[in-house]
This record gives structure tokens, C-alpha cells and sequence, in this order.
């Protein structure tokens, strides 16, 4: 006999799964590695070192609709290192508002992620939309980012959110996560899953530990915004594995898989599809919010990201800084890994490598864009050892 709580158990959990957030089965597999391929640790294969200025707010991204002269603005700007994690969420959200009161010709600030995306569902709600910006998406600091789902990362300052952002930051999350699954698959790998390894040192083991050059610190610290707990469903379960079924001599290993996009082919497909829906790219720079005034749209999305601090005075915005260095392709490398505070990606475009800093206020409040490479060597010098068996 069914009765209702089963039925409507069921009817969840079908529900559940039509958006990849049904519960896991309770018993696992024995979990076996997969033979893996050796990064290349060498500084000779160095292509190019970048840097990105994440745009960090207290509060949280800004979302709210103000009046500047003649024009009606959404702001949708300040993610932190979670822009292109949230930005389809955030796109659905700043496009409500523009959208209010009917009208339906609107104007895209920006042109990285969250100018993407916004325009996008802009145009697929059916309005006419013209994008202006100073760069397309390869130029634009968007196209610097690491490319992993982090929804999270540097999205708010604990102490400063109201008690509605976990809601908000949860909507815009489970929605950004769901379209990008529809990503997955397509030709050019935009969206795809990577195995992550995250390597501890034996108790006393491991070698010293790589000297990284001091950069001064912001002060006082802030305890950036966690959700807690994660929600089910937007990432597969971590495990520990025994180290002697990897390749990486250390005391414990993590594994786990997690989304990551490919920033240069994903930049390309959405430039070209809000061209083919319709929508307009033009260049051109704003040095003050009455350079507004001279666009005919009379809704403006203001999608600037960092820019945005420059653009509005607002200096809520602090910027963090974040470098990649930047190592030849390895299209035999299918996973990335996490050691001593360095992170590692492999991307069509490149391995990613990148130094996180002994906390997250690593970077914080600096807008230096300065390469370093004295950070850059010394973060392969951390992971070369890890290999050096499989070059001997």
C-alpha cells in the first residue's frame, strides 16, 4: 500500500533528480584510482603568468535597482571569486528587475561573465539587449579566472550579511548550478567533471616548505561567509584513499570530482550566442555615472565586476588579488590537486597552477596586477617533488 509520505517522497525525489539533486545512494563502491598521468612541474614550461582582481563586498553581490539621471540601473556586480559559479543565478535575478515595468530594450555593462550571462537571459526572455564594453570576454578579467565551481569563495564577510543571504546566495547557486549541466558534453568541452586530489604530509614528512614572497595583509581579518551545511547535491561526496593507490608519496589523500569550466572555449560560445539570439556588442568606456546618459536604452545592467568600484565610487568593492601561472597543455592530464596551499587545474588553454596563501586573506585588499614570478616558481617548486619519481 502507498501512502501519501511515500508518494510524496517519491514525487521528490523524481523532482530532485530532473536537476542532478537527488540523494545519494547510501552504499558506495570500493573507489579505485585511476592510472595518473604526471604534471609537468618545470618552470621552463611556463607560457604566461596573469593576474585577476577579484571584486570582493562585504554584503554580499550588489542586486539593487537605483535611479542615475535619466536611466534605471541594476547593479549586478561584487561576486568575489564566485562570478562565474553564480553567475547564471545572479543573471536571473538582475534580469527580473530590469525587466519590471515592462520594458523591454535594455543596456549590458560588461562583457565577462556576468555581462554574459545577464545578456543572455535578457535575450532569452525576450528582450532586446546591446552589451557595451571597454574589452570582449579574452580581455576581460573573467577571462583570468581559475574555472572551477566555487560558489562560495570570497562571496561575503560572515559578520556583514543579513540574515536573507543565505537564501540569496542558496537560489542563485542551485540555479547556476542546474544550467550549467546543460553545458555538459557539448563540443568544446565548456563545462566538464574532473577528478581532484587534495594531498596531506605525513606527520613530520614532506620536505621544508617552499619560502613564497610576503604580501602584506589587510588588516583586521575578516571570517569569510561559509553556508553551513553545504547543500546536498552540488558536489560529490569526498572519500579518502590510501596514498599507495596513487601515485603521490604522502601521509593521506582526498579525492573527489568537481565541475570546472573552460573559460576560453565558454567566453567564445557565449560571445557567439548572444550574437546569434540577437543581442549587440559595441565598445565603449565609462569614466563617471553620467556617461550613462549617452546610451538610448533606458535599463542599464551594470555588470562592470572590479570596474564597477572605479565606475561608482564604490568602495565597498575591495579588490583581492589572485595570480595563475600558466604551464604548456597536457591534454594527458585529466584531474587537478590541492598541495601545501597550491592548487592545480588542468585546462585545454593550459595547467593552471595557483598559490592560495596560508589563508584567504591571501591577496586581500591589494589591486596590484603586477605578475609575480618569484610566487609563480615558487608554487611548481612546491608541487615538482610530487613527481619526481615519475621524471627519474
Amino acid at each position: 500500500m502507498t501512502t501519501r509520505a511515500t508518494s510524496n517522497r517519491r514525487t521528490l525525489l523524481l523532482g530532485l533528480g530532473a536537476v542532478g539533486l537527488a540523494p545519494r545512494a547510501l552504499a558506495q563502491p570500493t573507489f579505485v584510482a585511476p592510472p595518473l598521468a604526471p604534471l609537468k612541474m618545470d618552470t621552463g614550461r611556463i607560457t604566461k603568468v596573469t593576474v585577476c582582481t577579484r571584486p570582493f563586498r562585504a554584503a554580499g553581490p550588489r542586486l539593487d535597482v537605483e535611479k542615475v539621471g535619466r536611466k534605471r540601473v541594476v547593479h549586478n556586480y561584487g561576486h568575489g571569486g564566485s562570478g562565474w559559479s553564480l553567475s547564471w543565478g545572479c543573471a536571473q535575478i538582475a534580469a527580473a528587475k530590469a525587466l519590471e515595468g515592462g520594458t523591454r530594450d535594455v543596456a549590458v555593462i560588461g562583457c565577462g561573465a556576468i555581462g554574459l550571462t545577464t545578456a543572455l537571459t535578457l535575450l532569452r526572455a525576450g528582450a532586446r539587449v546591446t552589451i557595451y564594453a571597454k574589452d570582449r570576454a579574452p580581455y576581460t578579467r573573467s577571462a583570468r579566472a581559475t574555472g572551477t565551481w566555487s560558489p562560495e569563495s570570497r562571496i561575503a564577510d560572515a559578520a556583514r550579511v543579513d540574515t536573507a543571504f543565505p537564501a540569496l546566495w542558496d537560489r542563485m547557486a542551485r540555479a547556476s548550478y542546474a544550467h550549467w549541466q546543460t553545458l555538459l558534453g557539448l563540443d568544446g568541452d565548456p563545462v566538464l567533471w574532473t577528478d581532484r586530489y587534495t594531498l596531506f604530509d605525513a606527520e613530520g614528512g614532506g620536505g621544508p616548505p617552499v619560502a613564497f614572497p610576503e604580501r602584506p595583509v589587510a588588516s583586521p581579518e575578516i571570517a569569510f561567509w561559509r553556508p553551513d551545511p553545504y547543500p546536498a547535491g552540488m558536489d560529490p561526496r569526498w572519500r579518502n584513499l590510501d596514498p599507495a593507490q596513487t601515485p603521490f608519496r604522502v601521509g593521506r589523500v582526498r579525492h573527489g570530482v568537481s565541475m570546472q569550466f573552460n573559460v576560453a572555449e565558454l567566453a567564445r560560445q557565449m560571445t557567439q550566442d548572444v550574437l546569434l539570439e540577437g543581442g549587440r556588442i559595441e565598445a565603449m568606456t565609462f569614466d563617471t555615472p553620467g556617461d550613462l546618459q549617452r546610451l538610448k536604452q533606458p535599463v542599464i545592467v551594470n555588470c562592470a565586476g572590479y570596474g564597477a568600484r572605479a565606475l561608482f565610487r564604490d568602495e565597498t568593492v575591495i579588490p583581492v588579488r589572485g595570480q595563475i601561472t600558466w604551464l604548456a597543455p597536457q591534454p594527458e592530464v585529466r584531474y587537478g590537486l590541492y598541495y601545501r596551499h597550491v592548487n592545480v587545474l588542468p585546462r585545454a588553454d593550459g595547467i593552471v597552477v595557483q598559490y592560495g596563501g596560508q589563508d584567504e586573506m591571501w591577496g586581500y585588499g591589494s589591486e596590484d596586477e603586477t605578475p609575480d614570478m618569484a610566487e609563480a616558481e615558487a608554487a611548481i617548486r612546491t608541487l615538482a617533488p610530487l613527481f619526481d619519481a615519475a621524471r627519474a
